[in-house]
C-alpha cells in the first residue's frame, strides 16, 4: 500500500496535470512587442506591499507618461503563468505608455500557478488569501503615486478571468470595472475541501437562476449598498476547458447584481464570428456588455485586438492624457471591392510631413447603410458612423515618408461608396 507521502505526490501530480489545461499560450504577438521604440519604463518587483496571506509577487509598471492621480489596472494572468508573462504576452503596458494609467500584475508563488478562486477564505471580503494580497497591491499603488480610488480597474485571462469575477465580487467598492477573459461566475468554482479544482464548474453543468447567482455576490460582502462595478465577459463557444455554458451563467449573475433583466438593450457584431450583447446600455460603458466568439476555443486572447476593448470598456482611453499632438502633412489613398450587401476597402496611410508619428489614430466617417465587421492592421471603434482606426502596436510609429496599409470588410444597404474624408490625430488629409 502506498505510503501517505505516496499517495500526495501522486494526488499532487494528478491536479498539476488537470490544472495545466488552462494553460493560456502568450500571444504570438509578445515578439511584436520587442520591435517597438521601448520606453524608459519597465517592469519592477515590490516586496513590502502590506498584508499578503496566501505569498503572492507583486510586479508594477509605471509609464514616463503617468498622469496625475493615475488610474490602475490590475491584469491578472492565467494558470501556469506569472506577472512578467502577462506583461509580456498582452500590450497593457504599451496601453498604459499611451494613457498613463499604472499597471499591477500579480504573480502566483503556489505550485499550481493558479489564483484561488475557490476557498471560502477567496470568497468573502476580508477572508484572506489572494484577494486580499492583489486589494494591497491596489492599497500600495494608491499611496504610492497618489492613484485615482475611483478608477481601478481589473482584468485577466482563464484563471485570471475568474480571479477578476472574485475581485469585483468582493471588493465592489474598489473595483469600478472589470473584462473576463474565458472565465467562470463568482463562486461557481467554490470547494470546501482545499481543492483548487472544481470539475462541474469547468465543464459547464454548474447552472443557477439569475438571482441565485446574484445573491452569491451579494453575499461576499453583507451589508455592501454601493455601486456595483462593470463587468465586460468574453467567451468562445468552443472553450473545453471552462465550457462556453459559464458564459450565460457570468451573464445571469451580473445583470442581476446590476438590477437588469437578461434581455439586452444593444446586439451587435464588431468583427466576424463575434456577437456582443449590451445590457442596461447601448454605449461602450454598458452596466454589462458580453462577447460570444464563434468557433474559438479557451486560447482566446488576441493581442492587440482585445486588450484595447477592454480599455474602451473601462473608458481609460477618455481619462488618460491628451490625444497625441496634432500630425503633419497626410496623404491617404482608398481602394474598394463591393458585392450585393458587402465590401471590403484597402487604406493606405502616408506620412508626408518631416516629422516621424508616434502613435496614430485615423478618423473618418462611413456612408450611411455601413458597418465594419471585421478589420486588419488596426482595431475599429464604433463598427458605423464617424470610426477611429487605431495603429496596432507593431505599426504605430510612422517615419516622413513612410506608409501603413490597414483595411476593414463592412456590409452595406446600398451605397458602397469609400469614406470620403480622413484625419491623423485631428489633422486633415489629403486625397491620393
Amino acid at each position: 500500500m502506498p505510503t501517505p507521502t505516496r499517495r500526495s505526490a501522486v494526488l499532487l501530480t494528478a491536479l498539476l496535470s488537470l490544472l495545466a489545461a488552462l494553460l493560456v499560450t502568450a500571444p504570438a504577438a509578445t515578439a511584436a512587442r520587442a520591435d517597438d521604440a521601448v520606453p524608459a519604463a519597465t517592469l519592477t518587483e515590490v516586496t513590502d506591499f502590506g498584508a499578503n496571506p496566501s505569498g503572492l509577487q507583486m510586479y508594477v509598471y509605471v509609464p514616463d507618461s503617468v498622469t496625475e492621480r493615475p488610474a490602475v489596472l490590475v491584469a491578472v494572468h492565467y494558470c501556469t503563468g506569472s506577472g512578467p508573462a502577462m506583461y509580456s504576452g498582452t500590450e497593457f503596458a504599451s496601453l498604459a505608455d499611451r494613457y498613463g494609467f499604472v499597471v499591477i500584475y500579480p504573480s502566483v508563488t503556489r505550485a499550481s500557478k493558479c489564483f484561488d478562486v475557490s476557498s471560502p477564505q477567496a470568497l468573502t471580503r476580508g477572508g484572506g488569501s489572494d484577494p486580499a494580497g492583489i486589494k494591497s497591491m491596489v492599497d500600495w499603488v494608491v499611496r504610492t503615486y497618489d492613484a485615482d480610488t475611483g478608477r481601478v480597474y481589473a482584468t485577466g485571462i482563464s484563471s485570471g478571468a475568474m480571479m477578476t469575477n472574485v475581485l469585483l465580487g468582493v471588493y465592489p467598492d474598489v473595483f469600478k470595472a472589470g473584462a473576463a477573459f474565458a472565465g467562470v461566475p463568482f463562486g461557481c468554482f467554490a470547494t470546501t475541501d482545499g481543492s483548487e479544482w472544481n470539475s462541474a464548474c469547468a465543464n459547464g453543468t454548474v447552472t443557477r437562476t439569475p438571482p441565485a447567482w446574484g445573491d452569491l455576490v451579494r453575499a461576499a460582502y453583507p451589508g455592501y449598498t454601493g455601486p456595483r462595478p462593470r463587468m465586460q465577459l468574453w467567451h468562445g463557444t468552443e472553450d473545453d476547458v471552462l465550457r462556453y455554458p459559464n458564459f450565460g451563467e457570468e451573464i445571469k449573475q451580473w445583470t442581476n447584481v446590476h438590477g437588469l433583466g437578461q434581455t439586452p438593450a444593444a446586439t451587435d457584431s464588431p468583427r466576424a464570428g463575434w456577437t456582443r450583447t449590451r445590457y442596461g446600455g447601448t454605449g461602450d460603458q454598458a452596466p454589462v456588455e458580453a462577447i460570444s466568439l464563434q468557433g474559438v476555443g479557451h486560447n482566446l486572447y488576441s493581442y492587440g485586438v482585445m486588450g484595447p476593448l477592454a480599455i474602451t470598456f473601462f473608458g481609460l482611453d477618455e481619462d488618460g492624457p491628451a490625444p497625441e499632438p496634432p500630425a503633419g502633412p497626410c496623404e491617404v489613398t482608398v481602394t474598394t471591392n463591393a458585392w450585393s450587401t458587402g465590401l471590403t476597402a484597402t487604406v493606405t496611410l502616408t506620412n508626408t510631413g518631416t516629422t516621424t508619428v508616434n502613435g496614430w489614430r485615423l478618423a473618418f466617417t462611413l456612408p450611411s447603410g455601413q458597418t465594419i465587421t471585421n478589420g486588419w492592421n488596426a482595431s475599429y471603434s464604433p463598427p458605423s458612423g464617424t470610426v477611429t482606426a487605431t495603429n496596432a502596436s507593431y505599426n504605430g510609429t510612422l517615419a516622413p515618408g513612410a506608409s501603413v496599409s490597414i483595411g476593414y470588410q463592412a456590409t452595406h444597404t446600398g451605397n458602397s461608396a469609400a469614406p470620403g474624408s480622413f484625419t491623423l490625430n485631428g489633422t486633415a488629409c489629403t486625397a491620393g
